[in-house]
């Protein structure tokens, strides 16, 4: 009898995400990766187009990190994190210190971007809670995505993946990005909500909306923002998941700003995509606020993997190479050949517009579809079909590679979009 394939496998028992198994195409058994490619059971190879939702930002099987893991698991594979501690996390607490913000001071460890907002969440309600001010208000805006536990769930603004627990969600009042003809409209907004409600945190993600459709708004505007909020004694959390670690052009998105964030949420690239860590850092004010002799104003949240030390020398010589001369003129490239492909398709008439910023470049079509639906889904196989994986969001097609990408792998990606336009 011939041994059933992976996908034949998969399907007796798995369960996936983002997906509705009752109509989804079988998934495709991959086999093996490295570099910006993956390869299926059949031995048919595929551009790994959004470096896995933008975390093999160094490649996949980079050799570095794959030798600081296993000579980590040597040494030593895991201990909790409540009353020990260990060189790795030390390190990367160091590391991460001296290129965050100047205001960020302390470093909390979780497992994931979502529980990495989730932390930060609770941080600032529990900041106001410890100084007897109850707030129960988030600020948000409208479009973002935060992640899919509860916290971070009520602050995304995006009804696809928050429709059947609206009623279960934290309060939340939404405001528009800002851009360069609404700011002050938005900034009206703003204050109004900080004038009816007793607001905790401005949750939001920095210049770059990801799941939105990496849509882009105002640095001067996201600045003024935090300046109001921070002047009205509300803390501000800058999800940086997706933009941090040198995807804007910036370390972080952030180093754009003038008013630093009080908390900033980092996961993703920060392992490079091989072990599921996050960080959740803060100013030292917030910090202070759960000092206390009373031990019920401590922090009690906490994650049986928190800083695993596999996940920490992963992060640890993913920063090596982050600001290495090779990565550094790898964005670099990868930024300008976005720049020089945007100036040409920009006119197409199946472009509605098409931006970029640092290594992400996004490209919304001339059309009209669900998020999830017939069109997007035949998008995402046209990309299959030709050895490209991208995934449209909605009518947006965006190239989030690694850094790592071949100057040929990345011209194809734009030749296979370019026969896209074409197609339309």
């Amino acid at each position: 009898m011939k041994e059933k394939n992976l996908a034949d496998r998969d399907e007796k028992y798995l369960w996936h995400p983002l997906t509705q198994h009752k109509t989804a195409a079988s998934r495709i058994g991959i086999s093996k990766a490295e570099g910006a490619l993956f390869w299926d059971e059949e031995g048919n190879s595929y551009i790994d187009g959004i470096a896995s939702w933008y975390t093999a930002m160094y490649g996949h099987g980079n050799k570095r990190i794959i030798s600081a893991m296993t000579a980590q698991m040597e040494q030593l594979d895991f201990v909790i994190f409540s009353g020990f501690t260990h060189e790795p996390a030390v390190k990367l607490s160091e590391e991460l210190i001296h290129i965050l913000p100047d205001n960020q001071t302390k470093i909390f460890f979780n497992d994931n971007g979502s529980t990495a907002v989730e932390a930060a969440i609770k941080i600032a309600l529990q900041f106001y809670h410890n100084n007897n001010d109850e707030r129960d208000t988030l600020i948000a805006f409208e479009g973002g995505f935060h992640g899919d536990t509860f916290g971070a769930m009520s602050a995304s603004g995006i009804s696809s993946y928050n429709g059947p627990f609206e009623d279960f969600l934290l309060k939340v009042e939404r405001i528009p990005t800002p851009q360069e003809d609404n700011l002050d409209e938005v900034v009206a907004q703003l204050n109004a909500i900080i004038e009816n409600n007793k607001c905790a945190a401005f949750v939001f993600e920095p210049l770059v909306q990801g799941a939105a459709g990496m849509k882009f708004h105002s640095t001067k505007g996201l600045d003024a923002l935090i300046k109001k909020c921070q002047e009205a004694d509300i803390l501000c959390v800058a999800d940086e998941v997706m933009t941090g670690f040198g995807k804007t052009g910036k370390n972080f998105a952030s180093d754009y700003l003038e008013n630093k964030p009080d908390i900033i949420c980092l996961s993703k690239a920060l392992t490079a995509g091989m072990f599921p860590l996050s960080i959740t850092s803060c100013s030292q004010k917030v910090y202070d606020a759960f000092l206390s002799d009373d031990v019920s104003k401590g922090f009690f949240h906490s994650h049986t993997y928190s800083a695993h030390p596999l996940g920490c020398a992963a992060a640890l010589a993913g920063l090596q190479l982050l600001n290495s001369d090779e990565i550094i003129e790898r964005r670099r490239y990868i930024a300008l050949a976005h720049k020089t492909f945007k100036n040409k398709i920009e006119n197409h008439p199946k472009v509605k517009e098409v931006r970029s910023k640092g290594v992400i470049l996004a490209i919304d079509l001339q059309v009209e579809m669900e998020r999830y639906g017939n069109l997007r889904n035949q998008l995402y196989n046209f990309f299959l079909e030709r050895g490209v994986m991208l995934r449209p969001l909605g009518s947006t097609v965006y190239v989030l590679p690694p850094y790592v990408i071949k100057d040929e792998e990345l011209q194809k990606i734009y030749n296979v979009i370019g026969e896209l336009l074409e197609s339309l």
